[in-house]
């Protein structure tokens, strides 16, 4: 049995609830549907935490993080790797969105070459 490779996407955010919900649609809206999804909270004071939280509810691939003091998106980012069990990392901003085919067509170059 040829199993897809697990892909750990790192989603770091900090303020950014009125952008992330476009992300997070983003990649639950992808084809190739093996990701765990790790959103890295860097210390939001907009209500952030709250979306995090009602996200992880809904799909059981999304996990949310907190970071224990600012870090910056680069902090966030390393906070979100040491936690990912993906064969694969990807990183997605918060105030970005992916194409739908983004990851499947990512893994099969990633896999064929």
């Amino acid at each position: 049995m040829n199993q897809k490779p697990l892909v750990s996407v790192i989603l770091p955010t900090y303020n950014t609830g009125k952008f992330i919900e476009d992300a997070v649609k983003s990649i639950l809206n992808q084809t190739y549907q093996n990701w765990e999804l790790i959103i890295v909270d860097d210390r939001s004071t907009d209500g952030t935490k709250k979306l995090i939280q009602s996200y992880s509810k809904k799909d059981p691939r999304i996990r949310g993080m907190l970071n224990k003091h600012k870090q910056g998106t680069g902090g966030a980012r390393n906070h979100g790797i040491l936690d990912a069990k993906g064969k694969y990392l990807a990183f997605l901003d918060s105030d970005d969105k992916w194409l739908k085919n983004h990851l499947k067509s990512s893994i099969k170059i990633l896999e064929n070459e």
